[in-house]
């Protein structure tokens, strides 16, 4: 005879049975997760022969669970993932043909600029998933770090300027000119200070609504507040000096061209003499950061603005000058995207009805588009390159709409057959960004020619010309 152990009635039972049986409560690294009520035996007194459909029914359960119970992947995560990757890969190729969709050359948002912060907030719905269940504490950060390492070298390989341009078929990098940050150290970064958050600062609370998630995760709330404190206080406070930078006037010529820029400001959110670029070029280094800035194709400095272009009559001297948009300071506001992504994580952790989950992502949705909306409004512009506190808002809050629409279409209605070939995309994304978006394959194709490197495949598919 089977009796439920203590403190389980037969509602609790169901109860559980149904919580478990929701889509998408269980992620990669946890999968083994029991749909059975562990249950107590009890033999009567009054019993001399054990009865064999008694001894049966305890052997079918204490059986492993069948396959269909086993964990299953947040679908929507991978098709989301998916979404961004070709997301990127369009606008790299396209951006050039289509300034509208190109990233902004300042303030405002195009298409473009919502591709990072993507990759960002999905990021932070990984990471809640992953640590969901500590085994331990050292062992999880010690992966993490090296996981960062790890995206780290790659960034530095793939977009430190070891590989040239399509039409040349030397390598290398000079240290001294060597990009130090780009696309995967800042996910990099992100990644790594959003995991120790994770690990080290989460409470062990019971989570029933969202003032109790709000206060279970209440620290690294704190952090991502200090983290966005220290941002507008450097961005708004420190005062920038007057600077100055080199460019080569011609290959021939071994004397490189000074401009000097006139700053002695605090404050400032142009081009030109803002906080970002001044940390950026006094640790970093200029001759470290991205020589092709976005601000070139503005209006100050290109006559084809939005696009490139021949410099207008009396540009200003900063035209020429590098900037990168994945710096120090605005790798800060990056973090805290990630730890946005890692509070829609944790609603797919602690809530498991379909419609708790929909309606806690969309109150912190609507909170985070309309304070970015309304910080623009009052000054704070919408600025990628800057990664200002109003764009970090406003692009979190538009990732979690995509994300909630996904996952309404993928794993609550189950129209997944459309998604399969962006959920296989988010699953191999690492992959296809290198080969795709590091034009890593073009350059393996690159090396086959016929006669002379110029005579190569790229040149022959119009590639390379």
């Amino acid at each position: 005879m089977y009796e439920p152990i203590k403190g389980d009635d037969e509602d609790e039972v169901k109860k559980k049975k149904r919580d478990d049986d929701k889509v998408g409560d269980v992620d990669d690294d946890d999968d083994d997760i029991d749909i059975d009520v562990e249950m107590a035996v009890h033999s009567r007194s009054r019993a001399s022969v054990p009865n064999k459909l008694e001894e049966e029914k305890h052997h079918r359960r204490h059986q492993q669970p069948p396959p269909q119970s086993q964990s299953q992947r947040v679908v929507s995560l991978d098709v989301f993932r998916g979404l961004t990757v070709a997301l990127m890969i369009f606008v790299d190729d396209a951006g050039g043909v289509l300034p509208a969709i190109n990233h902004s050359p300042w303030d405002g948002l195009n298409l473009a600029d919502f591709v990072m912060p993507f990759f960002l907030f999905i990021v932070g719905v990984s990471l809640a998933l992953t640590y969901k269940k500590l085994s331990c504490r050292a062992v999880a950060t010690r992966k993490a770090i090296l996981r960062a390492l790890k995206l780290l070298i790659l960034g530095l390989f793939l977009q430190g300027g070891f590989l040239h341009g399509l039409n040349d078929l030397t390598y290398g990098v000079d240290v001294e000119h060597m990009r130090w940050m780009g696309i995967l150290q800042r996910i990099a970064i992100a990644y790594l200070l959003a995991a120790l958050c994770e690990i080290w600062l989460k409470g062990v609370d019971n989570v029933n609504s969202g003032s109790s998630l709000l206060r279970n995760y209440r620290f690294q709330w704190v952090f991502a507040s200090m983290l966005t404190t220290l941002y507008l206080s450097f961005l708004y406070g420190l005062y920038v000096p007057d600077w100055e930078y080199q460019i080569p006037i011609g290959i021939s010529s071994s004397l490189p061209k000074l401009f000097s820029v006139k700053c002695g400001v605090r404050g400032d959110t142009g081009p030109a003499c803002n906080a970002i670029g001044m940390i950026d070029r006094k640790i970093l280094g200029i001759g470290h950061l991205y020589k092709r800035a976005a601000y070139a194709r503005t209006q100050q400095c290109s006559i084809n603005s939005p696009s490139n272009g021949p410099l207008p009559p009396g540009a200003p001297s900063w035209c020429q000058a590098p900037f990168d948009p994945e710096g120090l300071l605005s790798s800060v506001m990056a973090i805290v995207t990630c730890l946005v992504g890692l509070h829609y994580g944790h609603i797919i952790v602690h809530f498991k009805d379909h419609k708790d989950r929909i309606f806690h992502w969309m109150i912190t949705t609507s909170c985070l588009i309309l304070l970015g909306l309304g910080l623009d409004f009052c000054g704070m512009h919408l600025n990628k390159v800057l990664y200002t506190f109003s764009y970090m808002c406003f692009t979190a809050g538009v990732a979690g709409i995509l994300f909630a629409a996904i996952y309404l279409m993928v794993d609550v209605c189950g129209y997944r057959r459309l998604t399969l070939v962006m959920e296989w995309m988010g699953v191999h994304a690492l992959m296809i960004y290198i080969l795709a978006a590091c034009n890593v394959l073009p350059f393996l194709l690159q090396g086959f020619y016929w006669g002379k490197p110029q005579n190569n495949i790229l040149r022959l598919i119009g590639i390379g010309s």
